[in-house]
């Protein structure tokens, strides 16, 4: 069964800053960014991916690139704009010090799922385009890659929603999910339904998730019932 490896870029200068970027030109990521890239590649070496999938935009094209190099992978991360930041409009670009203090800003904390940001993106139809991005890459890996991993590079608000999706969650519970950036967050998708194996982790080597080379592309296991007595860990 494919596994997706959500990777959230490294820190980039707006997020020092204290700044919501959005969509915005000349994001890179800063020297604790580069370090956190780099990290990423490191835990990804060791498996066989099948893909590398990034959001347009210069910090996430930077993470991964170094999981390219870590990996040694050709042809290079595939650019897929469904990943892209969510349209922040006006919002993008200023410090979220001043953002706080907008009457919206109450309602993105306890109803994203109502939310349309001024001249921008309404958060629902940033969930679902980023959710129907996921599975469509899922079932190509599937069908063409004989169900290998692959990796997502992204961006905070898109991992959260895809994980709120597969733990079954409204939108509007998404801001309980954590995502740090340099992070990797892990979903599994069986027959049933996907399976959340890991949230914002940190370190370690990402291999332990990673699909059984070899397995059959068939979508098998017990995706559709719960596990008596919770999963043997195996």
């Amino acid at each position: 069964m494919p596994t997706v490896f959500l990777v959230r870029h490294g820190r980039s200068t707006a997020n020092k800053e204290g700044v919501l970027a959005g969509r915005i030109a000349g994001v890179q990521l800063d020297d604790v960014g580069q370090a956190q890239a780099a990290q990423v590649g490191a835990r990804s070496s060791g498996i066989a991916l099948g893909a590398i999938v990034t959001s347009p935009l210069e910090r996430t094209k930077q993470t991964a690139a170094a999981i390219v190099t870590a990996v040694g992978r050709t042809p290079r991360a595939t650019v897929d704009r469904s990943f892209i930041e969510c349209d922040y409009g006006s919002w993008s670009g200023q410090p979220l010090k001043k953002l706080s203090k907008q009457a919206l800003w109450s309602t993105i904390q306890d109803r994203p799922s109502v939310v349309t940001f001024p001249d921008g993106e309404n958060m629902s139809a940033m969930a679902a385009r980023a959710n129907s991005a996921v599975r469509a890459w899922d079932q190509r890996m599937l069908e063409d890659h004989d169900g290998k991993a692959w990796v997502a590079v992204t961006h905070g608000d898109i991992i959260k929603a895809i994980v709120a999706d597969a733990l079954g969650l409204h939108l509007d519970g998404f801001q309980r999910i954590n995502v740090d950036p340099g992070s990797i967050s892990v979903v599994t998708f069986h027959a049933g339904r996907p399976f959340v194996v890991a949230v914002n982790t940190i370190d370690g080597d990402l291999s332990r998730y990673a699909p059984t080379p070899g397995q059959s592309k068939k979508r098998t296991g017990t995706s559709s019932k719960p596990t008596v007595g919770g999963s043997t860990g195996v």
